[in-house]
């Protein structure tokens, strides 16, 4: 019989508890309900992954098509407040109605099956949104990688133009630890004869491999494409096409250029099917939104929010910071998977914050604050009257305590696993009404 739930929280608490691990690689039971649906996409499908700059290339290439007035679907994952944030059609938050009725629609196919497979909570949920975008009358679909790529479930659609922004150790258990592995299942995605875009400066040479055996058309950033700019503006070259007189993107970080200039060699690629102009880049570009990636809130003192949970995003948080006006103290709120390179995610900002505040996260995968904060000081961190660590319950009261110490010309970063962040928006959203 299939499951069936009157209330979006009601599905998605089933669907966390329906198969046996959260996490689950290999495309086998997906593509088996995938096949019972019938599920057939006329839109132009972009696929992208990468270990940090996914959300904010999904972002940039959602903002450009919208402004080219194209019509557009977009899949990313995690979410921060609302399970929505998952499924957006034309910038929009898909409502829970709609959702319910592509839920339903997959669960009833996967429940035709002959011993029907079970679907982890992330292969269910992308399931029921393709299958919703795929009847949405889209000229564009962009799918967000989960974890990885080869095996992840936005990998049963072939996509059009594949998108790698870059490639570093992270989810070490499931990818392998050393770049090659990763650049391996990262190029997963690439497809035959299609253009496949890298904007990492250094790719591993198991990307490029990969891409070569298969016929993908790779583009590769200082080879097939490059940019380069000044504080004013910044210009993109790539296979016979240019565009000067560029305004930076709207989303703040050093990293944004790399994500942009991928975003143009992926719209170079498929021109033929989807044209953009330079007025339509420039356009994308200035309106994009992108919450939790070095988003810098209004009002005193600074608050920062960030999902740096990996040593390469910590570096280039570190960095933002480094790049910001001047403040006397910096104040850290924490929290981060056990599973995580920990040290690696500390060690860049230990000489940026005087004052940290590590919290607990409500799930199994979290480590303790408590543990958090014994790293800290295993590396050497030291308290003195400028400098000090505490550790909270959760992320909401690490923040209230940081908001009670901190001074007007202060500056909070929040940062860490995407609960951290969520925690700590639901704590001011709460607050604001």
């Amino acid at each position: 019989m299939p499951a069936t739930f009157q209330n979006l929280d009601d599905w998605l608490q089933h669907l966390e508890q329906a198969h046996p691990v959260g996490i689950d690689m290999g495309l086998e039971r997906i593509t088996r309900v995938k096949d019972a649906l019938g599920l057939h996409f006329d839109a132009l499908i972009f696929t992208v992954a990468g270990t940090n700059g996914k959300g904010s290339t999904c972002a940039l290439l959602e903002s450009i098509l919208l402004a080219a007035s194209y019509k557009v679907g977009c899949h990313t994952s995690p979410h921060f407040l609302k399970f929505n944030e998952r499924a957006r059609i034309n910038g929009e938050m898909v409502g829970d109605a709609l959702l319910l009725e592509h839920f339903e629609i997959v669960e009833k196919a996967r429940s035709s099956l002959s011993n029907p497979p079970s679907l982890t909570y992330f292969e269910f949920t992308t399931l029921a949104i393709m299958h919703l975008f795929s009847k949405a009358g889209l000229d564009a679909v962009i799918l967000e990688v989960g974890l990885g790529g080869r095996l992840d479930a936005v990998n049963i659609i072939d996509p059009d133009c594949a998108i790698v922004t870059s490639v570093d150790i992270d989810h070490v258990g499931f990818l392998g630890d050393t770049r090659e592995k990763i650049g391996f299942e990262k190029a997963g995605i690439f497809r035959t004869e299609k253009p496949a875009v890298c904007s990492d400066p250094v790719p591993p040479q198991s990307l490029i491999d990969h891409a070569q055996e298969i016929g993908a058309d790779l583009w590769l950033l200082g080879k097939d494409y490059n940019f380069q700019g000044d504080k004013q503006q910044w210009g993109w070259a790539g296979r016979g096409r240019r565009f000067s007189g560029l305004g930076y993107p709207a989303l703040r970080g050093a990293n944004q250029l790399l994500n942009a200039s991928a975003v143009i060699a992926a719209l170079t690629a498929v021109r033929d099917r989807l044209p953009v102009g330079a007025q339509e880049i420039r356009n994308g570009m200035a309106w994009v939104e992108l919450p939790g990636r070095f988003q810098v809130l209004p009002g005193q003192p600074t608050i920062i929010l960030d999902v740096a949970h990996n040593p390469h995003a910590s570096a280039a948080l570190a960095q933002n910071l480094e790049n910001m006006a001047y403040h006397p103290y910096t104040l850290a709120v924490f929290g981060a998977m056990a599973d995580k390179d920990i040290d690696g995610v500390l060690k860049p900002m230990m000489g940026k914050v005087d004052f940290w505040y590590f919290c607990d996260l409500p799930t199994d995968r979290a480590a303790r604050g408590v543990e958090l904060a014994e790293r800290l000081k295993a590396l050497g961190f030291q308290e003195s009257k400028d400098a000090g660590v505490e550790v909270f319950k959760n992320p909401e009261l690490a923040y209230q305590a940081a908001l009670k110490k901190a001074g007007e010309g202060d500056r909070i970063t929040v940062f860490g696993s995407f609960y951290t962040v969520a925690g700590v928006l639901a704590y001011r959203n709460a607050k604001a009404h």
